[in-house]
């Protein structure tokens, strides 16, 4: 059950004006301990620059970025759908980068975020989503709960922020 979030999402027009609340979310994930690609600590320019590179990847088709608000304006959580793979898989996308502000967690917000991922893939036509996530996690559980289908582990694939190696899991789901 959510508490009154709005997931919606996020058009070539307006992705610009958000990279600075979305690299907030993304400093606040990684600080918190999310193993989400970046390590601790992480310069906000390098989190600015890696949300100007999803706002190219919007722009250009090549993504679809979801936000969470909790308060109108206020980003909460966001998710992204990587629309473009190779052409042997025009029906598949990954699922990336769901991350959700401490601020925010344990109220619903991730799994409305999932559901509406979910629901768009759908629409772009793709019929397989795959995504990968910290064996052991909260959001291991998320996916789990949501129907994904293990895939499997990998030992040591990645480093938690402090620097600690952490094994990956891979999920799939057909739609």
């Amino acid at each position: 059950m959510s508490d009154g979030f709005v997931i919606r999402r996020v058009g070539a027009g307006e992705v610009d004006a958000l990279v600075e609340p979305l690299a907030d979310v993304l400093l606040d994930c990684v600080e918190g301990g999310a193993s989400v690609s970046f390590m601790w600590p992480l310069p906000r320019e390098r989190a600015l620059a890696f949300w100007r590179g999803v706002a190219d990847g919007v722009r250009s088709g090549e993504r679809l970025l979801l936000v969470g608000e909790g308060e109108p304006g206020r980003i909460d959580g966001t998710v992204q759908l990587v629309l473009a793979q190779p052409e042997n898989q025009p029906h598949c996308a990954d699922l990336a980068k769901m991350l959700v502000h401490r601020r925010a967690r344990r109220r619903g917000l991730a799994r409305e975020m999932l559901d509406a991922a979910e629901r768009a893939a759908r629409a772009a036509g793709k019929t397989v989503l795959v995504l990968d996530t910290v064996t052991g996690g909260d959001a291991e559980r998320l996916y789990e709960r949501g129907g994904w289908q293990r895939v499997g582990v990998i030992p040591n694939y990645a480093l938690m922020p402090d620097g600690r190696p952490c094994p990956t899991t891979y999920f799939h789901k057909p739609l």
